[in-house]
């Protein structure tokens, strides 16, 4: 089990959340808003975060692009919004979230995603191995990115992508596959959801390079290849 950060600023959400999360036995801390989240952060390791975006002073998008710059992307984050547009779910995804719940949620569907991120980022893999596309290389054991000698940063959910698209380099993907084999069987199935992390992929792999890795394929999906 783990260590586990709530933000959420509506008292009953929170209590609610902790209660449930504490009878799977994690350990649960909850802060109101964000200013007394990022203090908990400060003095407190956490395996698991979860933040609510619409909060007082600090919001949850502002708390989680922070945590990001400061601590990197070794624990998995999960925004809870009370708005269910792309647009919005998007600026999650962009501020360094891994996952999105919109309002109202059931407790079962929350920690199903809890489970899936954190199975994601203790999968066994073998020591040192490395995966290679033209200069780029994944490196599985540290789960970290690196072109042309930059170390890349990567959430949860976008290394998954990356690890699949290059263990099958060369090879179309389409959406549908992609999303049965890098989201969890839970997931919501809604399509969109992969191009958007691809374009988080292409801004962080290829933005800078006058190569590109990642490709569209017309009528099927994606595919890397060098």
């Amino acid at each position: 089990m783990a260590k586990i950060l709530v933000v959420e600023n509506e008292i009953n959400i929170a209590s609610f959340i902790e209660r449930g999360l504490q009878e799977f036995g994690h350990e649960v801390k909850v802060a109101h808003d964000g200013e007394a989240g990022w203090g908990l952060i400060r003095r407190e390791s956490f395996q698991f975060l979860i933040f609510d975006i619409i909060m007082p002073g600090m919001d949850g998008l502002e708390l989680c692009r922070k945590y990001r710059e400061v601590y990197g992307y070794s624990s998995p984050v999960v925004m809870l919004t009370a708005l269910g547009t792309t647009d919005d779910i998007v600026k999650g995804l962009a501020a360094g979230a891994d996952d999105y719940l919109v309002k109202p949620f059931s407790f079962q569907e929350l920690e199903a995603r809890i489970q899936a991120l954190l199975r994601r980022i203790n999968i066994d893999v073998t020591a040192n191995k490395i995966l290679t596309c033209g200069d780029l290389m994944l490196e599985t054991e540290n789960r970290r990115a690196i072109r042309d000698g930059k170390y890349i940063n990567l959430t949860v959910r976008e290394y998954r992508l990356l690890e699949y698209l290059m263990q099958n380099q060369g090879s179309p993907l389409g959406r549908e596959h992609i999303i049965r084999q890098v989201w969890d069987k839970d997931a919501e199935r809604n399509m969109n959801i992969v191009d958007v992390y691809v374009n988080y992929l292409r801004t962080k792999i290829d933005k800078e390079f006058d190569q590109k890795l990642i490709h569209t394929i017309s009528g099927i999906g994606y595919m890397i290849k060098a």
